[in-house]
């Protein structure tokens, strides 16, 4: 059996800001994997696409308040940022 992807590992490089701020950004980020793996059974960040988070902002996020999702919206953008990738990812 494989390990869970780490995604606290996943993210240290890209984390900045205070330890509360870097504590909500990896429990916000495995809340994403959890359901992007619900969905579409992928556990890693470096199989997903930019359709993935956009997705987790405006479908999964949808009856959420305005302020918890822009929060989801900076973790996502922070997945991006460590996947190295030129998406842009928006909230409708």
């Amino acid at each position: 059996m494989s390990k869970p992807f780490d995604m606290e590992l996943f993210l240290k490089g890209v984390l900045t800001g205070g330890h509360v701020t870097q504590q909500r950004h990896i429990r916000q980020a495995k809340t994403i994997q959890a359901a992007i793996y619900d969905h579409w059974h992928l556990n890693n960040p470096w199989s997903w696409q930019q359709k993935h988070l956009t997705w987790i902002l405006n479908h999964h996020l949808n009856q959420k308040i305005q302020s918890t999702r822009y929060y989801y919206l900076l973790t996502a953008r922070l997945i991006t940022l460590r996947l190295g990738k030129p998406w842009q990812i928006n909230m409708k």
